[in-house]
């Protein structure tokens, strides 16, 4: 089993402030779009934007902000090219950091991740740093009110889930990259309204990270965050509550 991700534990509990500032929207139309442009509008035959779409009715976007992406994405309506790029570095502590990126303007993006890094105890690192300490999975969250752990673990372990937890107030279901989708759609079928779904990178061991140190990660995790730019961070860190 991975290592566990604090920072998209301490995410979740952050959509509700990004959903009101637009945020998550923001970040979810432009992978639709970037998803569409390189597979194709289908979402059966993209699985990238299969995925893409999960998490973007998680968030409750509307169907025609997701339709609407898909076109910018196909070419059926103007929009941006994006280009992708991954930046791998080093927090405060020593903890390693994965930032996936989405932008119109290369230059201006690196230099504002350099410069964000720097900024919060850390540091830029070559390509291939720090990528082999993580793992593609699946995550998908559900809420602990909205169903028994047991008959959910019951649910989610038979469809080929790898791992079920309690984390506050949710239930997070990790599954293989490979098998994400069967389990989403598993778990939907069976009636259980589901949180969040995403596929997401998770550490294979964790490093511990206290007081001011552990200050340092977090605000440099959220100003990553808060980068328009910027679509998913993760990291290694481990902290207490």
């Amino acid at each position: 089993m991975s290592g566990h991700s604090k920072w998209s534990t301490i995410k979740h509990k952050k959509a509700a402030k990004d959903a009101e500032r637009g945020k998550i929207f923001t970040k979810l139309i432009k992978e639709i779009t970037t998803a569409a442009r390189q597979g194709g509008g289908d979402e059966d035959a993209n699985p990238r934007l299969r995925t893409a779409v999960l998490a973007a009715r998680a968030a409750n976007m509307p169907m025609q902000n997701i339709e609407r992406a898909i076109k910018k994405g196909t070419g059926e309506l103007p929009g941006v090219v994006y280009e992708e790029k991954t930046y791998e570095g080093y927090g405060p502590g020593g903890v390693a950091i994965l930032i996936d990126t989405l932008t119109d303007n290369p230059n201006r993006t690196t230099s504002e991740v350099r410069h964000l890094l720097t900024r919060h105890g850390g540091n830029l690192g070559e390509a291939g740093c720090v990528g082999w300490m993580f793992e593609r999975k699946g995550l998908i969250r559900v809420s602990v009110s909205d169903c028994e752990e047991d008959k959910l673990m019951e649910i989610a372990i038979e469809a080929g889930a790898e791992d079920v937890t309690t984390e506050g107030d949710v239930y997070e279901i990790v599954t293989s990259f490979e098998g994400f989708n069967t389990v989403h759609d598993t778990i939907e079928r069976a009636g259980i309204s589901i949180a969040s779904a995403e596929t997401t990178k998770l550490p294979k061991t964790t490093i511990q990270v206290e007081g001011k140190q552990a200050e340092q990660v977090l605000k440099l995790m959220e100003a990553l965050d808060d980068n328009d730019d910027v679509q998913n961070i993760y990291s290694n860190f481990d902290t207490d509550e």
